[in-house]
């Protein structure tokens, strides 16, 4: 049995490397590392770890907004330096604040064209994964992870099951904004798994499947499990690229993909079963739908009812690049070019995020400022 390769398309070809893309590249490369490591040090900690000891509430407000803003420059330079053609089609969305998405897993960049849709819905720094542990262990981004309450698996159920109920139980507030991506396969996909895929697939009996791999129940099951009751709806997202998939240098020197399809369907909470057995049943049906639209997608080119979003406003995008960089152009100053005493403070909050990191930490409220403010409130209506 044989996994079949999508049929490229014979209008787009693989951009060719040329020395101005490869420095355009590193350019880029050059300006995320840095804005994403000064906004972290100044901006990130101060949201996410020292205005948590006074309220949750509003350090995940707050450190949505920097997240956001620092977010934005994938999606631009996605969008409008490397000219990538974002396609999405499927259903017209309403603007939903607390959604769990669930998407076929091409390669190891679809995560960050997930930023593209939450970009056009105004939730960006909402946006929450399900990923592998050992991208916890990278610097400053591995940090960010952290902060972010993104929640680590490492692929055993044994060990996966309480640390997803756990974080998963921190995200239930229904007051809190969250778009939780999952990736329903557990791996991405390659011929090489596809073809092991097929084969076990044929000797259970269950449906061989060519263009995703069979999906794993118990994550899904665990999130609708533990946020049903929280949640506005499921996003089914399917993505497909052109020419073909991506690596992440790829998308970083804009030789691949020229365009992107994201296909959408919105689900509503009641249409899915409670029960993991029937979750088990709807997810494969979903996984089949999935391979059946993707197969139409190689074949024809593109997925039906395109056109539900707009493309992202250059203004907008040149807006928040200038502010960025500003900022990060003044941290950088106070951190090498001012008072000793900045350097400490980066050195500081580098020990402590590696460490919260590492044992992943992070604060509880210690002085309760909503409750406070709550508190006086009601107060001030009884004197009233």
């Amino acid at each position: 049995m044989e996994a079949k390769k999508p049929p490229l398309n014979d209008k787009l070809e693989h951009r060719t490397l040329t020395p101005l893309r490869f420095l355009r590249g590193m350019i880029c490369l050059l300006v995320l590392a840095s804005t994403a490591f000064m906004m972290m040090v100044y901006f990130g900690f101060a949201s996410a770890f020292l205005l948590r000891f006074f309220s949750v509430s509003y350090s995940k407000k707050v450190t949505s907004i920097f997240f956001a803003s620092w977010l934005v420059l994938w999606p631009s330079l996605f969008e409008k330096i490397n000219k990538t053609k974002v396609v999405f089609s499927g259903e017209t969305l309403p603007v939903e604040k607390r959604v769990l998405l669930i998407a076929n897993h091409r390669t190891e960049v679809d995560w960050m064209y997930l930023w593209n849709l939450a970009l056009r819905k105004g939730c960006l720094g909402y946006i929450k994964y399900v990923l592998k542990s050992s991208l916890m262990k990278l610097p400053v981004f591995g940090w960010a992870f952290n902060l972010l309450e993104f929640i680590p698996v490492e692929r055993k159920w044994e060990i996966d099951e309480p640390i997803m109920y756990q974080r998963l139980s921190t995200l239930k507030d229904p007051q809190d904004p969250i778009w939780l991506a999952i990736f329903p396969e557990g791996t991405d996909f390659t011929e090489q798994k596809c073809i092991r895929n097929q084969k076990y697939a044929a000797d259970h009996g269950l449906p061989v499947l060519t263009h995703v791999l069979l999906p794993k129940t118990k994550g899904f099951f665990v999130c609708m499990e533990e946020l049903r009751n929280s949640l506005d709806a499921v996003y089914d997202v399917i993505i497909g690229y052109k020419p073909r998939c991506p690596f992440f240098l790829d998308n970083v020197f804009g030789v691949n993909p020229s365009e992107v399809h994201i296909h959408i369907r919105r689900l509503a909470i009641n249409d899915i079963p409670n029960s993991e057995e029937e979750i088990g049943a709807w997810l494969m049906d979903t996984f089949c739908l999935k391979d059946k639209l993707l197969r139409e997608f190689y074949s024809t080119g593109h997925f039906p009812n395109e056109g539900t979003e707009n493309e992202l406003s250059t203004v907008y995008c040149l807006v928040n690049f200038i502010v960025i960089l500003i900022l990060t152009i003044i941290c950088t100053f106070l951190t090498f070019f001012s008072s000793f005493w900045f350097k400490i403070y980066v050195v500081l909050v580098c020990v402590i995020l590696v460490c919260a990191t590492t044992f992943n930490y992070r604060p509880s409220p210690i002085f309760c400022l909503s409750k406070r403010h709550s508190k006086l409130k009601n107060v001030k209506q009884a004197c009233d």
